[in-house]
């Protein structure tokens, strides 16, 4: 059964007028023939240092640009019995629209490659000039190497021209304070600041503040550091671009909240609240800070994602939620993503959003990838993990049934942070010429004594919807009086060391 629902509003993209009822639909997760064999690994953690726990490899960010996809993650994790971060920041890269890769390791970084000077490293993200014709990868170098140092780390970003040659590092913030950098640049050739690139990220030991840099020479520069107006407070911010220049920031401070500039980072806005988040638990001590992740369509409506359990009877598991707005300003309702039915025992988080930018409005077509358990009642010894995709091909109003593309994966077969088991804080998802691929951290079961945890992304793109049955979540409501099955803690780092207090939480809210 096929629902068709109304064109999308442009003012609030996910505020859909519809009579419809939620699809109570029990969805089968189950693993189509041969999908296992369709993964690809594309990169391996090669280091030697003794101080990380080989082999692993986590929290991929992606980017994609004509018929190139660059991804970029954490290489050889450091275990949280000595701290921080990975051994070095690695990249695996197409230049064929994801036929095949080459991947690598950032050179000039972290003393265990190639000349580097910083122990560690930390937090990549992807993103392209097109302008200056530079691919940048964001990244944050080790000053403190664990929570007892009382340093934390800087902000750099490389640089390459094609996507596998890349330069040393060059620093934009070197306070030791920094947290969950990000970076964007501006490739709308018409816009007042094209070319301009943005890179976020909060001085999480310092005053907390989420701070922007901009760069208007491919990367070779950076401005300070500026707050918004009201020094709002968070982490893991992921600015987006719109067509006309105004760059929008959501971040997670006391719920998802943003700020925005409309005069090229010359200065930014107050910030306001799209959401308050409640959510699960997820068990086993899975590492998930459940920042949000955000995309844009071609028009400028920008989509931000994150798990949630306000549609789960007793909070007892998390869905994917989102919330759009065409102006940074005014946000539509939270949103379910009906990957399965509210009464499944499915627990759905770290989700990763992207959008095809050729597309936009009602006919935008969106992709999310996400980890999750099965069985939300689980234990470390007993959760399966997983991951799962679903998509829409008209601007969140339907979606396809979550289809299952990797795992079972024991939390035993995954290095432990300081705060749980982990495969990434956020992971990626890109479009290249109309072509979803996810790119995400898959374990296997341990050879001898050593961890088997990678990069791969599917074979061929994620399909797209075509003639799938679709689900609407858009008339779900929350639970009355739901509440979280634990206390919400919010933090300026992503090792949950310093919290946000009460007073910082933003309590402007949006005009939805």
């Amino acid at each position: 059964m096929k629902t068709t629902l109304p064109s999308c509003n442009r003012k609030s993209p996910l505020l859909i007028p519809t009579t419809l009822m939620a699809l109570a639909i029990s969805l089968a997760l189950a693993v189509p023939a041969g999908a296992q064999s369709s993964l690809v690994k594309i990169s391996v953690d090669n280091l030697t240092n003794t101080d990380s726990v080989h082999k692993t490899e986590v929290e991929p960010d992606t980017f994609a640009w004509g018929n190139t996809i660059v991804s970029a993650f954490h290489v050889a994790r450091r275990p949280g019995s000595i701290g921080w971060g990975s051994g070095d920041v690695g990249f695996s890269t197409s230049t064929n629209g994801g036929v095949t890769w080459k991947y690598g390791n950032l050179p000039g970084l972290t003393v265990n490659y190639e000349g580097g000077t910083y122990g560690a490293a930390a937090d990549p993200s992807v993103a392209y000039d097109a302008k200056h014709g530079q691919w940048l990868i964001s990244t944050l170098p080790l000053a403190g190497l664990n929570s007892g140092s009382g340093v934390i780390g800087d902000v750099a970003v490389s640089r390459s021209t094609d996507g596998l040659t890349w330069g040393n590092p060059i620093i934009i913030d070197k306070t030791h304070l920094d947290d969950k950098n990000w970076t964007v640049c501006d490739n709308t050739a018409t816009s007042p600041y094209y070319g301009n690139c943005y890179t976020e990220w909060d001085q999480a030991y310092g005053s907390g503040d989420v701070l922007m840099s901009v760069s208007s020479d491919g990367g070779l520069t950076w401005g300070p550091g500026l707050a918004s107006s009201d020094h709002a407070g968070g982490l893991g911010g992921e600015p987006v671009v719109q067509p006309n220049g105004t760059v929008i920031v959501p971040f997670e401070g006391g719920g998802i909240d943003v700020f925005s500039s409309s005069n090229g980072g010359k200065s930014w806005g107050k910030s306001q609240a799209i959401a308050g988040i409640d959510s699960h638990l997820d068990a086993g001590g899975i590492r998930n800070p459940n920042l949000p992740s955000a995309s844009i369509d071609g028009a400028g409506n920008v989509f931000v994602a994150w798990s949630d359990c306000r549609f789960r009877k007793s909070c007892s598991s998390n869905d994917i939620v989102m919330s759009s707005s065409a102006d940074g300003k005014t946000w539509s309702k939270v949103a379910r993503v009906p990957i399965d039915a509210t009464t499944s025992t499915v627990d759905h988080f770290l989700p990763g959003i992207g959008i095809d930018p050729a597309t936009s409005g009602s006919s935008a077509h969106i992709t999310v990838v996400y980890y999750f358990y099965p069985v939300s009642k689980c234990t470390a010894s007993t959760c399966q993990l997983e991951v799962g995709f679903v998509t829409s091909p008209d601007g969140g109003a339907t979606w396809t049934a979550g289809a299952k593309i990797a795992g079972p994966m024991k939390l035993a077969w995954l290095p432990v942070s300081d705060n749980g088991p982990m495969v990434a804080d956020y992971i990626g998802v890109s479009y290249v010429n109309g072509n979803p691929f996810g790119v995400f951290a898959v374990a296997q079961a341990p050879s001898g004594g050593t961890l088997r945890e990678s990069m791969f992304t599917t074979k061929a793109p994620l399909p797209a919807a075509g003639g799938a049955p679709r689900f609407s979540g858009l008339a779900d409501k929350p639970v009355a009086g739901a509440k979280p099955d634990h206390k919400m803690h919010f933090f300026y780092d992503d090792e949950g060391k310093k919290e946000i207090p009460r007073s910082r939480w933003t309590t402007n809210t949006s005009g939805q």
